[in-house]
């Protein structure tokens, strides 16, 4: 009766223990409030994570390392981490963790609208200040999924270590006339705080901090629209001028070496990329928004490219260590909306070329 009475008991304990933790369990899963949920707009969506992986379509989807949700005392926000070594998606130097529109869409056709309200959490701590891409990241996009499969647009969030304001700045990025591609270079335009092209002097020492910056922690938003070849481009912060932007994307301004503006002249033509633009820009070309946190700052070195090759710190690839120590970039969204033109079409090929 002894050994029955011991057996009920135990029975009843891990009859308990385990519906306990089944409660548990079935707790974290209801109180998980997905991306999904923040801002519903994923069906649009691949989401490439910052081990060079694609989740697909990531509703009710989350990775504690590079994508989940958090709340900052009063809003929900989706978090996006990127470290600055590890394996990459496509033919990228760098890790992103980003979400790239599922259909494309062509520029002299187009009616297609991304917006966006973020803040930049952290840039890397490490990078040589000379490189311009160091302790940057890009936080959208428009990428082609064409032929060099090129960016007529990159919104670049970059900050100086010891810094309290960082500069917004974008890109654009010459569609190469012929097949090298190897000679394309950007065009950069600040809209708070300074452009790509101000670097520091040394390894170690940094220009002045910009005055009209935005901090880490800073909200900001942007919208991107494209309609019949031209795109515009919209940035507003509490606090600071509305700044607007135009751009033709299907006739070129870079068609000669002459075109080539000071500020290329100064960054890319020193090492040897020097291209011209194709006459018709990226006319004919399947184009796709991107948002994320893309992150610029990589250990490659800058013997190899002191535009794009960093050197910073990468643990050997070591993620966890390389949040330990800051080394990575993390962008919130707090909220972000997509228009999608009827003439858009499948971007499977892109994904099947670069998975």
């Amino acid at each position: 009766m002894l050994v029955s009475s011991l057996f009920v008991l135990v029975s009843c304990n891990n009859k308990q223990q385990a519906t306990t933790t089944a409660s548990t369990n079935k707790k974290e899963v209801e109180n998980t409030v997905y991306a999904s949920t923040v801002i519903p707009f994923f069906d649009h969506w691949k989401l490439i994570l910052g081990d060079g992986s694609n989740a697909g379509i990531a509703n009710n989807f989350e990775n504690k390392d590079f994508f989940y949700t958090t709340n900052d005392g009063k809003d929900n926000w989706i978090v996006f981490k990127a470290p600055n070594g590890g394996d990459t998606h496509g033919t990228s130097n760098n890790t992103r963790t980003e979400l790239a529109q599922a259909k494309k869409w062509y520029p002299k056709t187009a009616n297609d609208k991304l917006t966006a309200t973020l803040k930049v959490m952290n840039v890397s701590a490490t990078g040589d200040a000379r490189v311009a891409a160091s302790y940057a990241v890009v936080v959208g996009q428009i990428h082609s999924a064409d032929k060099h499969e090129n960016e007529p647009l990159k919104i670049f969030y970059k900050k100086f270590p010891g810094h309290t304001k960082g500069s917004v700045f974008w890109h654009y990025e010459i569609n190469t006339d012929g097949e090298d591609n190897s000679k394309r270079w950007d065009y950069s335009t600040a809209v708070w705080g300074n452009n790509f092209s101000v670097v520091g002097d040394t390894e170690n020492t940094y220009p002045e901090e910009p005055e009209d910056g935005i901090a880490l922690d800073e909200e900001f938003s942007y919208t991107v629209e494209v309609k019949e070849g031209i795109m515009t481009l919209t940035f507003m912060s509490q606090g600071h001028k509305t700044k607007t932007f135009t751009k033709n994307l299907i006739t070129s301004n870079y068609t000669t070496k002459a075109n080539i503006p000071l500020q290329t002249q100064a960054l890319f033509v020193p090492i040897g990329q020097d291209g011209v633009e194709r006459k018709e820009a990226y006319t004919g070309e399947g184009c796709f928004f991107k948002l994320g946190a893309y992150n610029q700052t990589n250990g490659k070195s800058p013997e190899i490219n002191k535009n794009w090759c960093s050197g910073a710190e990468t643990h050997g690839g070591d993620i966890q260590k390389q949040y330990a120590d800051g080394n990575y970039a993390e962008v919130w969204f707090k909220t972000a909306s997509i228009t999608v033109s009827d003439a858009a079409v499948s971007n499977k090929g892109y994904f099947e070329k670069n998975d």
